[in-house]
């Protein structure tokens, strides 16, 4: 999908090298956007660094003047998840437990390579509290809500809750988060846009809050595919180059009929459906398949597996300390970790080695996996006081996307519904090291599914 409202990265670096705007606009409209009183900035954002934006953006256009500009997107400003470390900046992950933490002295490698680019960081954006959560609700900086039916208010999707919301509304012009089971990908179906779940061993996770060493990724945010794999390449400290779309002819598509297809919202049924037609019509090779390696999930999550288990190793001395100022629903999540034992971690990364392994000898004939990002519609925030009804969409919007992480494997959602209709996101699917294929595969669609 390319957003209509808001510009691409290379809408915008065409722009800045033409002078038809300039770093120092950028900032200023992004600015006024999150300062717009009727809008969501308030809630989308825990800090917004307007001062050092201001500065960067004109430094960019200083060096734009002086044909030095680092890259064609110099001076185009950027959110970042509050997880990740920002030199001078304390990094709190959503949550007040952090609140006595020194200042970052350095960038993340993942904010650094974004900087070194010439992107402007405009800002930390609100999340799920230490990224626990599919749903994006935090009762301590207040919960974005959703691009859709605003009036109503609907969940973002979590855990990169602000991330997508400051992209949608266009106070960032793309966003940094992070994906352990669908926290980029699930915001981006919530709010119809694109999110991006690279290979884990791709971009450098240091310097940001963990929650599963396991399964934690680095990843995009932004409104079009070649977006997303121009910051891929900028995160993986690769050259950008132009995406080459896949012909939809001939794409080779499995879709999931074990786990991925349960319990689907009507809506997203629907809009998959029409997307796979549409697939089909333009000569794609749509093969509904069993993976039966996707019933291991749930079990190996019955003990709450790596999050609950390397939450737990992470978080124990600081609950003891700052426990009361947890998120209770968060707090719960991460002490499932303290019941399991050593044996049981053991008995989890062995029967995650084998999943990996017959995973990718199952999906070998495929160019990729096709299934809804997430099996519900973002749920009215009002519903889920009731710890019941959380708990249930919060297992569903984690529940697709969660069987790409256990199998680590890399995945992008894009918007499939149609102008006017509630969100919903498809997602593409494959193994580790098979991101460019996706971004190909997902370029070749973008537009189609949308029709």
């Amino acid at each position: 999908m390319i957003m209509t409202q808001h510009p691409t990265l290379a809408t915008l670096a065409a722009d800045l090298e033409a002078g038809r705007t300039s770093a120092r606009k950028l900032v200023d409209q992004c600015l006024a956007r999150i300062n717009d009183a009727s809008g969501e900035g308030a809630r989308a954002f825990i800090q917004v660094d307007a001062e050092g934006a201001i500065a960067a953006a004109e430094a960019m256009d200083a060096l734009r003047k002086a044909n030095a500009a680092p890259s064609p997107f110099a001076g185009i400003p950027i959110s970042i998840k509050d997880l990740f470390d920002i030199k001078g900046q304390i990094t709190r992950a959503g949550s007040r437990a952090l609140d006595d933490n020194p200042r970052a002295e350095a960038d993340a490698p993942a904010v650094a390579r974004l900087r070194r680019a010439g992107f402007v960081v405009i800002g930390r954006t609100n999340m799920t509290e230490f990224a626990y959560s599919g749903i994006g609700l935090n009762p301590h900086y207040g919960t974005p809500k959703c691009a859709w039916r605003r009036e109503v208010g609907h969940v973002p999707g979590g855990s990169s809750a602000g991330a997508a919301v400051s992209v949608v509304d266009g106070m960032a012009h793309a966003g940094l988060g992070t994906d352990t089971g669908g926290s980029c990908r699930i915001p981006a179906a919530f709010n119809g846009i694109v999110g991006f779940k690279p290979s884990q061993y791709r971009v450098p996770r240091d310097g940001a809050v963990p929650l599963s060493f396991s399964l934690d990724s680095v990843g995009p945010l932004a409104r079009s595919v070649q977006c997303c794999a121009t910051l891929d390449s900028v995160l993986a400290d690769e050259p950008v180059t132009e995406l080459t779309a896949r012909s939809v002819q001939g794409m080779r598509l499995a879709v999931p009929t074990t786990v991925a297809l349960d319990d689907l919202d009507d809506a997203v049924a629907e809009a998959f459906e029409r997307a796979l037609e549409q697939l089909a019509r333009a000569g794609a090779v749509v093969e509904r398949v069993a993976i039966p390696e996707f019933l291991d999930v749930a079990p190996m999550s019955a003990k709450g597996g790596f999050a609950a288990a390397e939450s737990y190793a992470w978080h124990r001395y600081l609950i003891v300390a700052h426990g009361e100022v947890y998120d209770p629903r968060v707090r719960e999540r991460i002490m499932r970790g303290e019941s399991q034992s050593a044996a049981d971690y053991v008995d989890l990364v062995s029967a995650r080695k084998s999943l990996i392994a017959r995973a990718a000898v199952r999906l070998a004939p495929y160019d990729a996996l096709v299934m809804p990002t997430a099996a519900i519609t973002p749920p009215a925030i009002a519903e889920l006081a009731d710890d019941k009804a959380f708990t249930k969409a919060n297992l569903l919007s984690l529940r697709n996307c969660t069987l790409i992480n256990m199998i680590d494997g890399c995945a992008i959602s894009l918007p499939c519904h149609r102008e006017g209709e509630v969100p919903v996101g498809l997602m593409l699917a494959a193994v580790s090291g098979a991101d460019r294929r996706i971004f190909e595969l997902a370029a070749g669609m973008e537009a189609l599914i949308r029709g």
